[in-house]
């Protein structure tokens, strides 16, 4: 790992930031404490919200760890495409007994308001999805003392990240679930993602700074390929998605391993962004006519995907999940780290004997 990630965590894992409620205190502090580097996520919260994480991470670690943000999104939308999906969705609303949400909500997530609490009592990591801030936003977080990394999809995102003074990329492959980080949403590009290793290497010759590689990593050996790729770190969500701590719904968790669900692809259905998740019944009726028109969408369905997991039907939610979600395993976190990192060590001594470990 570069200097500076070594002095943020033992061992080149990270939790990845995974918004919804997965990625909640109790996790990042576990991940944390075993030595890897826990994230909570802000999107989709409240700043207020995003501070009383903030506490309570605060209460449970004295290690490192870091907040993620949601970049502001330009209004682009078809209002006219939205209200066709509007109408569309009117028979989930129905059968599951709740209005659809308005989509004009907000367009921000609280930017300006995190980034002011974050600025006025520093945590010691922030990372940033949709998009790359300002120079003087990171200029005004490198002041602070926050290390700052941004969520890349291509070498010109990561190029873009190093000129605006990002102290480290997080290279997305294809392979990730969850929603693609790209800063800009062009539906002309769906699907035509690149796979993380060959990502990697070309952000590696791309950019100077250090580089955490995310996409579909689930054992030690999958992080050693990613390292011998040119990464510094390997950031893990869906695995650690399924740990005791994480605040993701039970339904969720279990369908990560459920025979049910047998692939993932990427989707607009739920949010207008894509977002690679468990291929379920709303994916396949709403996927193909869901516009290009995020946060508006999110909004739309909020309120249905609520109403899904109230009652049980996992159907309807939205099952985030890496394209190795059937390589799950039901471990405590700290417990996972340890069992990623001997399974780091061991595919690096097949190897190359004689290396060092990670510890």
């Amino acid at each position: 790992m570069s200097s500076a990630l070594t002095d943020l965590c033992r061992y080149p894992i990270v939790q990845a930031p995974m918004a919804g409620g997965a990625s909640c205190p109790l996790l990042a502090a576990a991940v944390s404490e075993a030595g890897g580097l826990g994230f909570l996520a802000a999107g989709y919260k409240t700043a207020d919200g995003m501070y009383e994480e903030i506490k309570q991470l605060r209460g449970l670690t004295g290690r490192p760890f870091g907040v993620n943000l949601f970049m502001p999104q330009a209004h682009y939308a078809d209002n006219a495409a939205v209200e066709v999906y509007r109408n569309q969705l009117a028979g989930e609303a129905t059968w599951y007994e709740t209005p659809l949400g308005d989509p004009e909500a907000g367009r921000d997530d609280g930017y300006e308001a995190k980034l002011a609490i974050l600025l006025d009592d520093p945590v010691p990591v922030v990372s940033f999805t949709f998009g790359c801030p300002t120079r003087t936003v990171l200029d005004a977080f490198a002041h602070a003392g926050t290390f700052t990394v941004v969520t890349v999809t291509t070498p010109e995102e990561a190029q873009t990240a190093q000129w605006s003074g990002a102290d480290a990329v997080c290279v997305q492959g294809i392979e990730a679930g969850g929603h693609q980080g790209t800063h800009r949403d062009d539906p002309a590009t769906d699907g035509a993602g690149i796979g993380l290793l060959s990502l990697v290497s070309q952000v590696r010759e791309t950019v100077q700074i250090p580089v955490i590689a995310a996409g579909g990593l689930m054992r030690g050996g999958q992080i050693a390929a990613v390292l011998a790729a040119g990464a510094d770190a390997g950031q893990l969500g869906t695995a650690f998605l399924v740990c005791p701590e994480s605040g993701a719904n039970a339904l969720h968790k279990q369908a990560m391993t459920n025979p049910l669900f047998v692939r993932t692809e990427l989707t607009r259905a739920f949010s207008g962004r894509p977002a690679r998740g468990l291929v379920n019944r709303f994916m396949r009726e709403h996927g193909p006519y869901a516009p290009p028109a995020y946060p508006e969408v999110h909004h739309l369905t909020s309120g249905l995907r609520k109403a899904a997991a109230k009652v049980g039907d996992a159907q309807g939610m939205a099952l985030w999940a890496g394209q190795g979600h059937r390589m799950a395993r039901d471990l405590p976190a700290g417990r996972l780290v340890e069992v990623l990192s001997g399974e780091l060590d061991a595919t690096r001594a097949s190897f190359m004997p004689g290396l060092g470990s990670t510890s």
